[in-house]
This record gives structure tokens, sequence and C-alpha cells, in this order.
């Protein structure tokens, strides 16, 4: 009985683990998410070229992967075919070269705290395509479903907000950015005289679009392709051959290409394990269990951290415009994910009412019609010995 009831307590925390996971996960890529972008403007600011991080960065992550996508998938890796290879080429720029780079452009034209708030927009434009490739559903008579709808429109009246007001400015933790003094003792702020805000949250909005775009692409390419760690290799791989020629093209000058045991090899590394590596293949696997808009739920997390670092580390300022236009976005954000989650648990409920439902169908015999075409073979001496008695059989064939 004590081993019964042992068994019962093990089996019960194994399932609530599993059911844990998927959150302690995302919510780990949030805290990673939030390093990257302290130590990459701190990197931008020692003279780092985004084109040539955004191909570093996935250097390190493809020596990382690689290997462990070798030897742990080496029996279940499915057959490379033309169209998931072209999958993946479309992955390794939708990611690894245009949201990154987009990203950063944007981070640099306004501040880190600034570009952390507007990816609260991801989870709303993912939404918005998932319905599109009917990844989502929406049925306007129930509310859950309503209620998705509006947080879309919402954050997005947010992201306007953010883009359009930018109102008096202030700094959360006063007589922070250590490392902004040490570099210029003569500036108070990070941010830039010459910011380009509007243009600056356009690219910012832009290459959350391009993720989502990334997000929904993986959706699609995991049915096919059902390998995470492969895939996460080919898109490294794909994203250094894509970003190499971009930077190419839009880096002239050779030098960029050096980098010493400073801030730029940090920012290379630590983006490249924590935010290409690791976070290609978490996505993956929580993106396949449930699916692209829980993946994208978590980001106001992010922003949060992001902003007390930037504001300690960075002594970025914040405006009260960027506030408000949060505040509209997280509100949004978690209506939509409230109707997600119902979303979840009626489709829960309609599974165990037909799991409860007996399978009748039409055409199916009774007990009693099976034995009418039944058929036994009796010898005829057996059937002369016992003519006398009846027999209830329907068919009886004589041999």
């Amino acid at each position: 009985m004590q081993k019964m009831e042992d068994q019962n307590g093990s089996g019960k925390f194994s399932e609530g683990l599993r059911k844990v996971k998927p959150y302690l996960a995302i919510l780990s890529l949030q805290f990673g998410y939030s390093g990257m972008y302290i130590i990459t403007m701190v990197s931008f600011k020692h003279g780092m070229s985004h084109w040539i991080l955004s191909v570093y960065r996935h250097v390190v992550a493809a020596i990382i992967i690689v290997p462990f996508a070798l030897v742990l998938e080496r029996k279940i890796r499915p057959k490379m075919t033309l169209p998931i290879f072209l999958r993946i080429v479309a992955l390794g720029f939708l990611e690894p070269v245009l949201d990154q780079n987009l990203y950063n452009m944007g981070m640099k034209m306004t501040s880190t705290t600034f570009a952390s708030a507007t990816v609260n927009v991801l989870p709303a434009i993912t939404f918005v395509m998932a319905l599109i490739f009917r990844l989502e559903k929406v049925n306007l008579r129930k509310f859950h479903s309503l209620a998705k709808v509006i947080g879309t429109v919402i954050t997005v009246s947010g992201a306007m907000v953010m883009t359009l007001y930018k109102g008096p400015a202030f700094q959360i933790i006063k007589g922070g950015g250590a490392i902004s003094q040490h570099s210029n003792s003569t500036s108070t702020t990070t941010e830039p005289s010459d910011q380009h805000w509007i243009v600056g949250t356009l690219m910012l909005v832009s290459s959350c679009a391009s993720w989502a775009g990334f997000f929904i692409l993986q959706s699609f390419t995991l049915k096919k392709y059902p390998a995470e760690l492969s895939l996460t290799a080919w898109i490294c791989v794909m994203g250094i051959i894509e970003g190499s020629i971009a930077s190419l093209i839009f880096e002239r000058d050779f030098s960029v290409w050096a980098i010493g045991w400073d801030s730029r090899l940090l920012a290379c590394v630590y983006s490249g394990v924590i935010c290409s590596g690791m976070a290609y293949y978490v996505q993956g696997v929580v993106t396949r269990e449930r699916g692209p808009v829980f993946v994208t739920s978590f980001s106001p997390l992010c922003m949060i951290i992001t902003a007390a670092l930037g504001s300690l580390v960075l002594a970025e300022q914040v405006h009260l415009g960027s506030i408000f236009g949060a505040i509209l976005i997280v509100c949004g954000l978690y209506t939509v994910v409230w109707g997600k989650s119902k979303d979840r648990q009626s489709t829960k409920d309609i599974g165990k009412d037909e799991r409860q439902e007996l399978p009748i169908k039409d055409g199916e015999k009774s007990g009693t019609d099976i034995f009418d075409g039944m058929e036994i073979n009796v010898p005829a001496e057996v059937l002369k010995k016992g003519s006398g008695k009846n027999v209830a059989l329907s068919t009886i064939t004589t041999s």
C-alpha cells in the first residue's frame, strides 16, 4: 500500500514537472535575452558592427550545436529534401540576418529599454500570422476567442503610442551607468543626440514581424523535419552563410571583422551560446508542444529586466510615452494569452467528451446478428444420429 502511494506521488510530481517545463524554459530565455541586450549595446559602444556580430554569434552557436545534432539525432534525423532545405534557407534569413540586424539598428537609434519594450508586439504579430496561416482559429461568438482579437488591437495601439509619443524622460535608478560614464565621462545618459526615434521604432517593429515569421515557418518546418537539434544546426549554418554575404555587402571596411578580448568577444560568445544555439532549440521544442503564440507570450518579463539593467549599467532614460505604450502592450498581450489558454482548455474538454462517448457506427452488427451468418461444417453421420433434436443454428452445411 505504501509502495503504491509512493508511486502515485512520484507520478504526480513527474506530471507536474512536465507541465512546468515549458514555462521554466521560456522564462529562462527571457533572462538570457535581457543580458544579451545590455552586452550587445556595450559592444556597439566599443565599435562592434551589428552585421559582424550576427555572423560571429552564429559561428559560436554552430560550434556548440552541430556536434550534439550529429551524435544525438543520427538515428532519428529525417531525410533532407529540397522543400525542407528551402524552408531552412528562409529561416536562416528571417531571424539570423533580417531580424537581428533590424533589431540592433533600431536599438542603436533608441535604447535597450525601448527596444525590449517594443518586442512585446511580437505575440500580437505572431497571432495575426498564425491566424492567416490557419495555425490559430477565431470564433467571434465565443468571448475568449474575441479576447484574442481585442488583445491584438490593444497591443498594436500600444506600439503606436510608443512610436508617436515620447513625453518627458527620467531615469529609473539614480546613479547608474557605470559603463557609460567610463566610456564618456562628459555624458550622463547613453541616448545619442541624433536619435531617429520613428525610424528606429519602425525597424524594431519590422524585426518583430520577421521574428514572428520565423516562429511560424519553424512550426511548419518541424512538422516535416522533426529533429530540433539538427534544424537548429542548419539554421545556424545558413545564418553564417547569408549573414556573411550581407556583411560583405554593407561593411566594406574589413577591419570591422577584427575583435579583441573585450565586450565585443563577450557579446559574440554570449549571444551565440544563449540566444542563438540554446534559444533556437528551446523555442523549437516548446513551439512543437504549445505553439508559437505561447513561446512569444513572456516578453514583458524581458522588458522589466532590461529596463532595470539598462538604467543601472547604461544610465538609460525612460520616456513617459514608452511606459504608457508598454502598459498597453502588456495588457493587450495577456488578453491574447488568456484567450489562448481558454482555447486550449476548451479543446481538452471536447477531447474528453469525445472519448467518453461510445464509438457506435452505422451498419455495426449486434450480438445476435453475428450468429446469423455463421457456418459450421458438420459430418452427415452426426446429423443423422441427431436428426430428432432441434439445432438452433440458422445455417448448417454438411461436409
